[in-house]
């Protein structure tokens, strides 16, 4: 299974499934990341968290630990 933790910077990808429960699922899908969306990695800092994305037309901060619970292709 590959996470969004690991595309590298430039890469887009699309989002197959959002793994994790209530309150954290909740809110990964309240900023916009939700199923066949299209996410570009934009930025990864220097030790790895947090990485920066745009997802629908917006720039967003992920940390390592919430990107790691959404499943790419």
């Amino acid at each position: 299974m590959k996470t969004l933790r690991d595309v590298k910077v430039g890469e887009t990808v699309t989002v197959v499934k959002l793994h994790g429960e209530g309150a954290v699922k909740r809110r990964i899908m309240d900023m916009g990341i939700t199923k066949n969306t299209q996410v570009y990695v934009r930025k990864v800092a220097p030790l790895g968290d947090p990485v920066e994305v745009t997802v629908r037309n917006y720039e967003l901060t992920i940390r390592k630990a919430d990107a790691e619970m959404i499943e790419i292709q």
